[in-house]
């Protein structure tokens, strides 16, 4: 049977709700907050089908880095889809999958030479915990099973992912279903007590650490860290310090260390992998979101040679036997590459310094406004925490914010009460203006509603 042809938003909405289940949502909230539906997209900017425009203030969940269709990484995906569309990876290999790893190897000074390949952020998670355990198997550390995750920490809603994800929000429905990991200290600077800076609440972070690892000494076969950021938590910021010392203190404990830059690499932290910062490699490194572009599912982990010699054997029970349908797709690796064509081409790291002191300077009445707490920025992130007045105010904070900003042309979607802006690297002096005071607009907007 054909499908009728849908010329209003209005029809496309209530088609979706009455057949598409959203992520992450409650669906009966959108009896009072309509979806948007969107028609196309252009750089920075999201249209719906009445030519209403948006501007795209947190990538569309990360992911987007240089703006929607950008002519560059539609042309590689084109290209590659007259060549290419997909072959399985078990048996096959083809040119995009090696020139990917070979370059994202590089990039990491060969250090991190062997990628490993899913299609999504939480199953590069699974992948790394699931590496890590079976490194310790083949090395005859049967009793290394355990995990450590940083308190506050996201990384993913699949089974395993949920064990070292720290917010009660997504886990503890399912908590009978998941294997509960350690969750040491956090290192998030707004915890600083009188007279401590960032770097006091890295050092008494990881001393924390250091006693819980040697609390399970031999037990523990990884510990887990977003580096730099802390996103889905509220975009909580630590020090660089911190990461150079958990990885001192893995290394006395002979635990591995894994770096989730799903949402921090790919130069939203301000360089390409959020470790460079802390000058220490991961053990395993997971990447997402931004490594296609935003275009196509794409995730990997990257992680070093010893851990891939543990599984280097005639004997296939010691290989690792995980898969993907679409493991290193090569549409998506395509978009990889344009990705990192782009980041070379235009010198993005250092175009991206530039553009965050611009839009640093465009957010300081936001910065200095009475009812703002903790204002933050690392790279390409920046986040601050709203005062509410009234516990009315609190609970609705987030969605009134997200509906406001939707009226003046904005896509922020706060998390709790904090505010964060992840913008693509395409905006213009004209859409920093645009971002900077509208998100103070419908700041005092929503605390005015008391």
């Amino acid at each position: 049977m054909n499908t009728p042809a849908v010329n209003h938003e209005s029809d496309w909405v209530a088609r979706s709700l009455s057949s598409v289940w959203h992520p992450c949502t409650q669906m009966q909230h959108h009896e009072t907050m309509p979806l948007v539906p969107v028609s196309h997209g252009r750089g920075a900017w999201l249209y719906d089908h009445d030519g209403h425009r948006y501007l795209d203030g947190i990538s569309s969940w990360w992911v987007n880095l240089f703006g929607h269709a950008n002519p560059r990484i539609n042309d590689a995906i084109k290209d590659q889809l007259d060549l290419l569309e997909h072959a399985m990876l078990a048996g096959f290999t083809h040119e995009p999958v090696v020139r990917l790893s070979e370059r994202l190897s590089a990039l990491t000074g060969n250090v991190l030479g062997h990628c490993f390949y899913a299609s999504d952020g939480a199953s590069a998670v699974e992948i790394a915990l699931k590496m890590s355990f079976h490194f310790w198997r083949n090395s005859g550390c049967t009793d290394k099973r355990e995990f450590v995750c940083v308190q506050g920490s996201y990384h993913g809603e699949t089974i395993g992912a949920l064990a070292v994800t720290d917010v009660a929000l997504f886990k503890e429905a399912y908590s009978p279903l998941v294997h509960q990991a350690h969750v040491a200290p956090s290192p998030d600077a707004r915890l600083a007590e009188p007279g401590e800076s960032a770097a006091d609440v890295a050092r008494r972070a990881v001393a924390g650490l250091d006693a819980l690892l040697q609390a399970r000494e031999g037990r523990v076969a990884a510990v887990i860290v977003e580096p730099l950021v802390q996103c889905a938590t509220g975009m909580a910021m630590h020090d660089p310090l911190y990461l150079s010392e958990l990885r001192r203190v893995c290394d006395a404990h002979h635990v591995h260390m894994i770096a989730d830059e799903i949402a921090v690499g790919c130069g939203r932290s301000g360089t390409f992998f959020a470790c460079e910062q802390a000058g220490v490699w991961p053990d395993f490194l997971c990447l997402s979101k931004g490594i296609s572009g935003g275009y196509l599912p794409l995730s990997l982990v990257m992680t070093r040679d010893n851990v891939f010699q543990a599984f280097y054997d005639q004997d296939v029970t010691r290989g690792f036997l995980h898969s993907h349908s679409y493991t290193g797709n090569p549409l998506a690796c395509r978009a990889a590459l344009a990705t990192l064509d782009i980041f070379d081409e235009d010198d993005v790291l250092n175009a991206n310094r530039r553009r965050a002191i611009a839009l640093t300077k465009a957010l300081q009445p936001l910065a200095e406004h009475p009812r703002v707490r903790h204002f933050r920025n690392r790279g390409m992130i920046w986040a601050f925490d709203a005062q509410c007045s009234t516990p009315r105010q609190q609970v609705g904070f987030s969605r009134n914010y997200f509906t406001a900003a939707l009226r003046r042309e904005l896509l922020l979607r706060p998390i709790g009460n904090t505010v964060y802006l992840m913008p693509p690297y395409a905006l213009g002096d004209e859409e920093i203006h645009h971002l900077a005071s509208r998100a103070l607009a419908v700041f005092d907007e929503v605390l005015a509603d008391a």
